[in-house]
């Protein structure tokens, strides 16, 4: 027998017993596969996509304006819709997918006048809910709406155009270009999933050098992004629609993009210093980078999404692992006995002070909650991300 067995049988059970047990915790915080039941991402997962489909359609994610008429399927429920797929096909779940597609039906027929106008980021990112439908059923016509969506995005309309938004589309930029976070994700979305669907790389690269001129006008040297040029402050979901932009664009983008070194680059530095700001509970705040504001449940979801990616993509070290890991366990606890989550930003323009921003209403329900929540889910049980 060698000695180091021997010198182990020495010690007595107990001790040995501890070694073992601090060694597993120490291993379990990296973990992105074994979670308590609490916080199973397939249970969790499902109840939330149950708990959206069983909603009418919002208007604007918020459940305080439930009862103003429908104009049109609004982005925070797009979101959660393109989640649902994506999370339905990850765990096999195929009533789950029946259920997000037959929802969908009554859009191409009774409820068509319910299908956004192409003439805004936040009307066009409805492309992707149709496109993902395509790539799952091989439908024709999801696709040939979902690229209607994408291609009116740099189609400069005949009439009712700025001369701003000529000159964005001048200069090769969607002419819906608004230099917002926001943007980030609605543009990115649309644009990377009409190149999944076509292989054609043009709908890529004019989101990636979108998304680098945004880079270069809104992120500041610690990584984090101001809401807008005119507006220098760091707000939460705005800064989580900037992080999952980038990581979806990365997912997609070939190796050989012009543009993918600097959109890594700026993504590295962001989830770097999110990392920092990570409060020691798990959660971000609502201005990311100001203590004195409250948790918030969105923007905390969407940075949890922006590196679990990573670490699955091998981008993001296993630090990264136990970041996302705490802040899923902890975005759990704010999900209510409905199924709904808690603690959610209402719906934000462009503010000026910081007051703006702390008296933003935290909402129960808000679409914009669940969403990256089943994203979260999404990306935990993918494994071909």
């Amino acid at each position: 027998m060698k000695k180091e067995n021997q010198k182990w049988m020495k010690w007595p059970l107990g001790i040995i017993l501890c070694i073992f047990a601090f060694s597993s915790c120490a291993e379990n915080k990296y973990d992105l596969e074994h979670f308590p039941k609490d916080a199973d991402p397939i249970i969790v997962g499902t109840r939330l996509v149950n708990r959206f489909l069983e909603q009418p359609h919002s208007q604007y994610g918020n459940p305080l304006r439930i009862n103003e008429p429908r104009v049109n399927i609004t982005y925070p429920d797009v979101c959660a819709w393109v989640g649902g797929l994506w999370f339905a096909k990850s765990v096999d779940n195929k009533e789950l997918t029946n259920r997000l597609e037959e929802r969908f039906l009554p859009l191409l027929a009774e409820e068509s006048r319910l299908q956004p106008v192409p003439n805004h980021v936040d009307n066009n990112v409805f492309g992707t809910l149709p496109l993902e439908l395509y790539m799952q059923t091989g439908k024709e016509e999801y696709k040939n709406l979902g690229m209607m969506y994408a291609d009116t995005q740099w189609q400069l309309p005949e009439e009712g155009y700025t001369p701003e938004q000529k000159k964005w589309s001048e200069h090769g930029y969607s002419w819906q270009t608004r230099i917002w976070i926001d943007d980030m994700f609605m543009i990115t979305a649309v644009q990377g999933a009409a190149y999944r669907v076509t292989k054609d790389t043009t709908y890529a690269t004019r989101a990636a050098r979108e998304m680098v001129f945004y880079l270069d006008s809104i992120q500041q040297g610690n990584g984090l992004f101001y809401h807008s040029p005119e507006a220098p402050f760091c707000w939460g979901r705005g800064n989580g629609w900037m992080a999952v932009g980038m990581a979806e664009l990365l997912r997609i983008l070939p190796e050989d993009n012009t543009y993918r070194p600097e959109i890594m680059r700026r993504y590295l530095k962001m989830m770097n210093k999110l990392k920092g700001c990570q409060q020691e509970n798990g959660m971000w705040l609502q201005l990311v980078d100001d203590p004195s504001m409250w948790e918030e449940t969105s923007g905390s979801a969407m940075f949890t999404y922006a590196m679990i990616v990573g670490v699955k993509k091998g981008w993001l070290g296993k630090e990264y692992a136990e970041a996302a890991r705490k802040a899923w366990l902890s975005l759990v606890k704010y999900i209510d006995e409905n199924g709904d989550m808690t603690n959610v930003c209402e719906g934000t323009n462009v503010g000026f002070t910081q007051k703006y921003y702390r008296d933003r209403v935290p909402l129960t329900g808000d679409i914009h909650g669940i969403a990256p929540m089943i994203w979260c889910a999404y990306a935990l049980t993918c494994n071909d991300l």
